[in-house]
Order: C-alpha cells, then sequence, then structure tokens
C-alpha cells in the first residue's frame, strides 16, 4: 500500500491577506452600504460586557409582560383594564376605534407597542457605546419595528378586514391595482400626479424670466402694489428640490404674499442637472447662481444692496456667501445685501438632526462611488433618505392605504412637490456632504476657501432674521439657532410650528392652525431663549414682513419687469422648472 505524501498548505504573503481584507471589506460595504450591521454590532457588544445592566433590562420587560398578561386577563373576563399602552403623540397607525374596541386587535396592538417602546429605549441606553452608534442602532431598529407594525398587513389591521368587508373584495382588488401600478412606477406613489401641472395650478404667480445661464434662471416677479419698499429680495431656494414650494397656489405662494405686502421679490429658478454638469461646484452655485441673482436685482432696481433670503441648503450657501462677500469687501457698506433671511437652513453640523444615521465616512464614500458612475445623485434616492427619517407617515402610510384600503392617491399639491425631484451634481454634492455634514467645516475661522478666499461666519455684520421648524427632522429648530452666536450683527430668530416644508409654507388663515414664537436671539442656549420668548398665534409671515419693511427702506414706484440689460426671456415659471 502506497501511501499519499502529504504536504504543508502554502502560506500567505502578508499583501495576498491584506488583498483579501480589502475585498471581504469592499463585499461588506456592497451588502451593507449604510454600516446597518457594525451598528447592531456595537450595541451588542455594549450589553454583552454589561450583563447586570442588560439582565435589568429584561427583568423591565418581563414585569411589563406579565402586567399585560394581567391586562389580557381582565379583558378576557369583561373588565376593561385601568392602565394600557398608549401610542406616541404623533403615531397616528392606531386612531380607529377598533382598535380598543376588539379585545384582539386591542392587545396585538399593546403587545406591539410595549415590545417597541422598550427595544428602542433599551437600544438608545447602551453602556458603553458612543451616543451616535446608539442613535444609528435605534434608528435602523425602528425602521424593522415600523415594517412589521400590525396595520401594515390585512388579517391584522381590523380598519382593513372592515373594508375589505363592507366593499365585498373590492377595496383589496383596487389595491391590488395600485400595487401594480407603483411596481411599473418603481416607488410608491405618494399623491395624484395628474392633478397638477407646473404654470398651470402651480407657480402660477405672474412674473418674467430676466436672466439664464446653465446653472439656473432669475424670475423676477411682476409687483402687485402701487409703490414697493426700494431694497428688493433676491430668493434663493434649495436646488435640491424645485422652487416652486415657495410659489404653489394663490394662497399658499410665500412669493405673491411678499408682493402683496410691497417688496420687489427676484428668485432663482435652478436647472435640473444632467450628467454633462457632473463637475460644478459649490463655488458655481455660489458665484454663477447667487452672486449673479443679486447683480441682476441690483442692476433692475437701481441700488446698491437687497435683501437675500435662503431656504434649507440655500440658507446653508446663503450664510457662505455673506462670510465670502464679508472678507471680500472689508467695508460692509459695499457688501451688496444689506440684511438677510435664513429659513430652516443649517449652519452647524454638528447634530443634524435624524439624516445623521447616513452620514460617516462608508456611506459618503458609497455615494461618490455612484455619483462618479453617474455624474450626479438622483432625487428619487435622495428622496427615499429623507421619507425613512419619518417612514410611517412618508412610506408605510401610503402602503395601508393604498394596497389594503385600496384609496387613490389623494391630489396634494405640497406632495406633488416632493415628488418632483432633481439631481445633485457630483462634485458639488459631494463637497457639501462631506465639508459641511462629516466635517463641519463652515462654522471653522477661515478652514475651507469658497471662490479663493477663506471665509468666516464671524465676519458677517449685516442683520439677520432667521426661521426654524419646531417639528423639523431636517434642519432641526435648535441646529438652525446656532447661526445667531456665531455671527457678529443682530439677530432674531423665529421658531414657527409644524415640520421642514408647512413651518415655512405657512400662510395666513382664520383661524390660525399654528403659531411661533420670535425674539432676539444670540449666544443663549435655545432651551433658554425659548422660554424667554411669548407664543403668538398665527403665521410668523406678518412678524418677518412687518422686520422687513423695516429695513428695506422707503416705498418708491416699482421697478421695470425687464430692463434692455436684462429683458424678458420667458414668462414665469421659465424653463428650468419643467425641466424632469
Amino acid at each position: 500500500m502506497t501511501r499519499t505524501r502529504q504536504t504543508a498548505p502554502p502560506t500567505a504573503t502578508r499583501a495576498e491577506v491584506g488583498k483579501w481584507n480589502d475585498q471581504i471589506a469592499m463585499l461588506n460595504k456592497s451588502l451593507d452600504p449604510y454600516g446597518i450591521g457594525q451598528s447592531f454590532q456595537k450595541v451588542a457588544r455594549g450589553w454583552l460586557t454589561h450583563p447586570q445592566e442588560f439582565a435589568a433590562a429584561l427583568g423591565e420587560l418581563a414585569a411589563s409582560l406579565q402586567s399585560l398578561q394581567l391586562n389580557t386577563c381582565l379583558l378576557a373576563c369583561g373588565v376593561k383594564p385601568l392602565h394600557g399602552i398608549t401610542p406616541a403623540r404623533d403615531d397616528t397607525r392606531f386612531t380607529d376605534s377598533m382598535w380598543d374596541e376588539i379585545p384582539a386587535f386591542s392587545l396585538l396592538k399593546q403587545y406591539y407597542l410595549l415590545y417597541t417602546h422598550w427595544l428602542q429605549e433599551t437600544l438608545y441606553e447602551t453602556p458603553g457605546v458612543r451616543a451616535k452608534d446608539k442613535r444609528r442602532a435605534t434608528f435602523w431598529a425602528r425602521q424593522w419595528l415600523n415594517a412589521i407594525a400590525p396595520t401594515n398587513y390585512l388579517l391584522t389591521n381590523p380598519v382593513a378586514v372592515r373594508k375589505f368587508w363592507e366593499s365585498g373584495g373590492a377595496s383589496f382588488a383596487n389595491g391590488i391595482r395600485i400595487w401594480l401600478d407603483d411596481l411599473r412606477a418603481g416607488d410608491v406613489q405618494m399623491v395624484d400626479r395628474a392633478a397638477f401641472t407646473v404654470g398651470k395650478n402651480l407657480a402660477t404667480t405672474p412674473g418674467a424670466v430676466i436672466y439664464r445661464n446653465a446653472l439656473m434662471e432669475v424670475i423676477h416677479y411682476q409687483p402687485t402694489t402701487e409703490r414697493v419698499h426700494a431694497i428688493p429680495i433676491v430668493i434663493t431656494p434649495p436646488w435640491i428640490n424645485k422652487y416652486y414650494i415657495l410659489d404653489l397656489n394663490e394662497k399658499k405662494s410665500l412669493v405673491r404674499y411678499l408682493l402683496d405686502q410691497g417688496f420687489s421679490v427676484f428668485l432663482v429658478s435652478w436647472k435640473n442637472p444632467t450628467a454633462d454638469q457632473a463637475d460644478t461646484t459649490f463655488d458655481d452655485y455660489l458665484l454663477q447662481g447667487m452672486v449673479q441673482a443679486i447683480e441682476v436685482a441690483r442692476a433692475v432696481c437701481r441700488v446698491p444692496q437687497v435683501h437675500a433670503v435662503g431656504y434649507c441648503i440655500g440658507g446653508t450657501a446663503l450664510a457662505a456667501l455673506m462670510a465670502w462677500f464679508n472678507h471680500v469687501h472689508p467695508d460692509a457698506k459695499d457688501v451688496p445685501v444689506a440684511h438677510w433671511t435664513l429659513l430652516a437652513a443649517l449652519v452647524d453640523f454638528s447634530r443634524p438632526g435624524a439624516i445623521e444615521v447616513f452620514i460617516d465616512e462608508d456611506t459618503i464614500d458609497t455615494l461618490e462611488q455612484i455619483m462618479a458612475h453617474q455624474g450626479y445623485l438622483d432625487g428619487r434616492d435622495m428622496g427615499r433618505t429623507f421619507r425613512m427619517l419619518r417612514s410611517n407617515s412618508l412610506i408605510w402610510h401610503y402602503f395601508v392605504h393604498g394596497y389594503l384600503y385600496g384609496e387613490t392617491p389623494p391630489p396634494f399639491d405640497v406632495l406633488y412637490w416632493n415628488t418632483d425631484v432633481t439631481r445633485m451634481p457630483r462634485a458639488m454634492h459631494g463637497y457639501y456632504l462631506r465639508e459641511f455634514y462629516l466635517k463641519n467645516k463652515l462654522i471653522e475661522k477661515d478652514v475651507i476657501a469658497l471662490a479663493g478666499h477663506p471665509i468666516d461666519l464671524a465676519r458677517i455684520r449685516q442683520p439677520l432674521y432667521a426661521v426654524g421648524c419646531e417639528e423639523d427632522h431636517i434642519a432641526p429648530w435648535k441646529a438652525t439657532f446656532k447661526i445667531a452666536g456665531k455671527i457678529s450683527a443682530p439677530a432674531r430668530y423665529t421658531l414657527s410650528s409644524s415640520g421642514h416644508i408647512l413651518g415655512i409654507i405657512n400662510p395666513p388663515i382664520t383661524p390660525p392652525r399654528r403659531s411661533y414664537w420670535s425674539g432676539a436671539a444670540g449666544e443663549e442656549p435655545p432651551e433658554a431663549w425659548l422660554k424667554q420668548q411669548k407664543e403668538t398665534k398665527g403665521t410668523w409671515w406678518k412678524n418677518w414682513t412687518a422686520w422687513l419693511a423695516r429695513h428695506c427702506g422707503p416705498q418708491v414706484a416699482p421697478p421695470p419687469l425687464a430692463t434692455k440689460t436684462y429683458p424678458k426671456l420667458d414668462d414665469a415659471p421659465g424653463l428650468h422648472v419643467r425641466e424632469a
């Protein structure tokens, strides 16, 4: 019998091992671009290294389950329990009375809420783990918990069962049709898109496009009063969405409201960039966009200075531009902006809100790889990200009402605007995410340079009116408040009720639905500032326009809609806003 000689396996070199590790890391990143697994690994290690605390947390869960089982017994005996688990104030999934009147569904709701509250609280209190990692794990756990909610399934949703029974199955059949339509569209449809047309029943305020370049158009709106304030208003909307959120219709239009209060209004309408504009930079948005729009308004109105307004990322860019202006012009009188307004805009990104779960080195690397291939970031991808921040109201609500209840999406103008997405150029968006969100360089002195000049927010000497929104999950109000302590100028801060959109698009109505708090602001903590302010019912628009009237000069004859230098190129809303 011959014996086969065994040889030792070849020994891998250090370079080969390193290459394999890199390949494994790339595979992990491709399978888990947001680092979800790493987040849960960190909290798992945190609890495993603190067994006594984990045992105490499990004990709390066991005690709560025992109490809930007692409630089950009471319900079985026909006795209504004294205490129950209630949903959070903003959780509208269980508002139908059937969730309380039918014992089986009531208990299902109670068990779901109990486990949901316990798991999120336990993850958030993980010992020995960074707060950011705990917030990230809690966020992703919440996505899973929202997905498995009993409201999302036909047989565990009493409202869906009732609608199925009352309609003879028609609600379910209609839901299947809606589901198939959404499959073809590639997304859950939130709105009846056939109900709206830009220029017909959206963005209808009369005006003219008087300047156009490869990046934007400038719209000058037709005055509605016989006299106007001498200093015009130049508005920079976010380029993440289209501008007409500020001009939805006659009743909701911020632009029309400003015109009716006697102001000259100019507005930037950004182009929806294509792959050909991949190399467009943040500097380009400042110089070719905002600076050019300001120059157009100054020339048409024949004034040395304007009032500038920036919304969301447009406000972030405006803050950077104001710091740039004040570096370029040592004399404040030479700065072409006399005073300015920020609407729900971040400058300090240390606590940017729920979006921080998507902001880390690995995620941005992944996005940059996608943008390097496409030349841009598709707005639909960004839209899905923002919807995950409020998945119950922006994803599962439409899932349930469409697929389970068979209800067609409503004709809601704000939702239509929200789905009318834009693209982000590779160079600009990569810079914005990395330098502002990830590294938070905008608040540092002379650390970043824009258009060849180092900037420092402390150089800004022009009065500021800043607005934040109480329920804003994109630009949290306590973060937007910080601009008041960063500049060398008087600042007035106004906090509006509601969120990132409806807190800003907040027209006067009777009776008022919302309220606001407003007062001088500085370096004090936002909580201390809020305690000193009085709540006022109604819209902050009236407070703002009163402030503007004191700053925007005397009443004069309206400027011409167009001039020889800046002739009318098109009627508002122009061409760029219609681009898909």
